[in-house]
């Protein structure tokens, strides 16, 4: 998602009031727990950063194959994109746990700033 040539960039301060101002949806996605970490949590982010949520959805309102969850994920990343404007990239608790440097997975569980 390409930003707007004069739009102004948001502050990670504004991307979490955004997101508690959207419990409604979240819920709707089966979100369960949702925070920021990277640039925008560190409040360094330039004009061409996406921002990177982590998102721990509720498993157990899909059945045992997950029937859903895709299409779930990417209607919230959708409807992410389309809120803030900006490209958004979403890591669940189980994706961090496969990256294979276990510093750079630390780094991210640590810095989260969850709603």
């Amino acid at each position: 998602m390409a930003r707007a040539k004069n739009k102004k960039i948001l502050t990670g301060e504004e991307i979490l009031s955004l997101l508690r101002g959207r419990r409604d949806i979240l819920r709707k996605y089966r979100v369960k727990k949702i925070g920021l970490f990277g640039s925008y949590a560190r409040e360094e982010q330039k004009k061409r950063s996406d921002i990177d949520l982590i998102v721990e959805f509720d498993r157990t309102v899909f059945d045992i194959n997950l029937t859903g969850y895709f299409d779930n994920f990417m209607g919230l990343s959708s409807y992410l994109e389309n809120l803030f404007g900006e490209k958004v990239d979403i890591l669940t608790p189980v994706s961090i746990e496969t990256i294979r440097v276990k510093e750079v997975a630390d780094k991210i569980k640590q810095s989260a700033i969850y709603v």
